[in-house]
């Protein structure tokens, strides 16, 4: 039973293009080139635990002890008074699961009314217990470091191995010979890595810092990794090591700028995300929609057969271009933000709790206080 369900799922006609089988694709000493195997798919799950073992590592003994540097405390917010009726009243909140933390003022009065407590001290029990879920400056700041890390590693490599790479240059190298192009050792590891961090994303997403954007990111990260996993079935290595190189070069400023604000150097993350939201929107909405996926859905037909696959590859590309405008549009608003007030004061990828946080402080301030902040 097993047998059949695999091979109606792996069944040729959906994943090759027309007159190819999996045997012309198999690697093996007597191929003219080596060909991808799709067993090596399961290499990214324990390279992937590797990462985040590398991860904690460097969180501990390098941006840790970096970031106190930097002046970053690690102090937590002190703990509520332990009152099992207010705490109850707090996982229930309908606010909390959608990670608004503050009460109005009617709110207030009914869990006054039903603990007995006065409004005083259920607004200030409920302050300390929403403050004792968000993580410190430094665990955010350490967060960021190693995405700005492996960012700046992996679209280095990227760049190094696919500079005397002729489809870096010639995107319908892509397709031309197709499927019929061979797999070098520094693709190999290019994508076994990329692979492995996505999936460490996956998992670390669930015990990392919470974002605004935790279903945008997860959807993401699946799909990356489906076009991955797609792109290295059916052979389409070139067209994904593009993208890879694309998807990299922006998301370093992202996290450098983000690093520089938790360290408190505001000029250094204004210039940084300058540089970011300009680089995000050419590399995201004008070289991914008008140079990769105009190749892969108007040239790549006129080079090479189709074939359902190839279908559901490119689907997952657009899927991407989706989520990186509904990014865009974030990052623009941001952006007004950071003009607005001369400053950027908040990020994309802030958790709600932290944003709220921010937002609630500023409609509570007088408009003449000054913040002081190091400026580089």
């Amino acid at each position: 039973m097993l047998r059949v369900i695999l091979d109606k799922f792996w069944n040729e006609d959906v994943w090759l293009p027309p007159n190819t089988t999996w045997e012309d694709l198999a690697p093996g000493p007597d191929k003219a080139v080596v060909y991808n195997d799709y067993r090596h798919l399961l290499y990214p799950l324990p390279l992937a635990l590797v990462l985040i073992v590398l991860r904690r590592t460097l969180e501990e003994y390098w941006f840790a002890p970096f970031g106190k540097s930097l002046g970053i405390k690690n102090t937590r917010s002190k703990k509520a008074p332990s009152n099992p009726k207010l705490e109850n009243a707090y996982q229930l909140s309908p606010k909390i699961k959608h990670k608004q933390f503050f009460l109005n003022k009617d709110e207030i009065c009914s869990l006054a009314k039903q603990l007995d407590m006065t409004e005083r001290q259920v607004e200030r029990w409920w302050r300390l217990r929403r403050s004792q879920d968000k993580p410190s400056t430094l665990v955010k700041f350490c967060e960021n470091m190693w995405r700005f890390t492996f960012y700046l590693y992996n679209f280095s490599y990227g760049v190094f191995i696919l500079w005397e790479k002729e489809w870096l240059w010639d995107i319908d190298q892509c397709y031309i010979g197709y499927p019929h192009q061979g797999l070098t050792n520094d693709i190999w590891w290019y994508y076994m890595i990329s692979a492995a961090f996505y999936w460490a994303l996956t998992f670390s997403q669930f015990w990392d810092v919470r974002r605004k954007d935790f279903w945008q990111m997860f959807v993401h990260h699946i799909a990356t990794i489906l076009l991955l996993s797609f792109s290295w079935v059916c052979n389409l290595h070139r067209i994904g090591t593009l993208v890879l190189l694309v998807h990299d070069c922006a998301d370093i400023f992202l996290d450098a700028a983000k690093a520089a604000k938790y360290a408190n150097y505001q000029r250094l993350c204004d210039t940084i995300f300058a540089g970011f939201t300009v680089l995000w929107i050419v590399s995201r909405l004008f070289v991914y929609p008008f140079y990769i996926i105009w190749s892969t859905s108007i040239r790549a037909p006129m080079l090479l057969p189709m074939f359902p696959a190839y279908y559901i590859f490119n689907s997952l590309l657009c899927l991407l271009l989706g989520l990186h405008m509904v990014w865009t549009w974030l990052i623009l608003q941001v952006a007004y933000k950071a003009i607005s007030a001369g400053q950027m004061e908040g990020d994309i990828r802030s958790s709600s709790s932290e944003i709220s946080d921010s937002s609630h402080q500023s409609n509570h301030s007088t408009p003449n206080r000054v913040n002081n902040k190091k400026e580089t």
